[in-house]
C-alpha cells in the first residue's frame, strides 16, 4: 500500500504551540512514529507538511498520477473552510481519503466543530494525538 500523509498549516509546530491541546511531542517525533509504524506494516508512507494551501492541492493532485492508494490528511485550520482543498480531494477518486486530527475538533471552539473535509473522508480519526495517524494506517489495512 502506498500512502501520502499530508499535514497542513501549523502541524509542524506541535510540541511548541498549545501543548495543553497538542501535547509535548514535536513534529519530528510525529514523523518518526508514522514512519516506524508504516515500516512495521510494510506500508510505503510519504509524509509532507506545508503551511500553503496551493502546495497541498498540488500534492493531492500528484497522488492521482503517482497511483497512491490513500491520503491520510490532517488539514489543520483548512479543515474548517477550504473548499479548494475539499475539491482537490474529491477530484482524486478512487484514492481513499482518511482525515485525522490530533485534538478533538468537535469539542473545541465552535468554529472548529465543522469539517468540510469530512464530506469526502472515508473515516475521521481525532482526539488521540499522534495515535490518530497510526489508527488511520491500521484502518486502511483492514478495510
Amino acid at each position: 500500500m502506498k500512502i501520502l500523509v499530508l499535514n497542513g498549516p501549523n502541524i509542524n509546530f506541535i510540541g511548541i504551540r498549545e501543548k495543553n491541546i497538542y501535547g509535548e511531542k514535536n513534529y519530528k517525533f510525529l514523523v518518526k512514529k508514522i514512519q516506524d509504524h508504516a515500516k512495521k506494516l510494510k506500508v510505503k508512507a510519504k509524509i509532507i507538511q506545508s503551511n500553503h494551501e496551493g502546495f497541498l492541492i498540488d500534492l493531492i493532485q500528484k497522488c492521482y498520477f503517482k497511483k497512491y492508494d490513500a491520503i491520510i490528511i490532517n488539514p489543520g485550520a483548512y479543515t474548517h473552510y477550504s473548499i479548494a482543498l475539499l475539491d482537490a480531494l474529491k477530484s482524486v477518486s478512487p484514492i481513499r481519503i482518511i482525515e485525522v486530527h490530533l485534538s478533538d475538533i468537535f469539542n473545541r471552539e465552535i468554529y472548529r466543530n465543522k469539517s468540510l473535509i469530512s464530506e469526502v473522508s472515508e473515516k475521521v480519526f481525532f482526539g488521540k494525538g499522534i495515535d490518530s495517524y497510526l489508527e488511520a494506517i491500521d484502518y486502511l489495512l483492514i478495510k
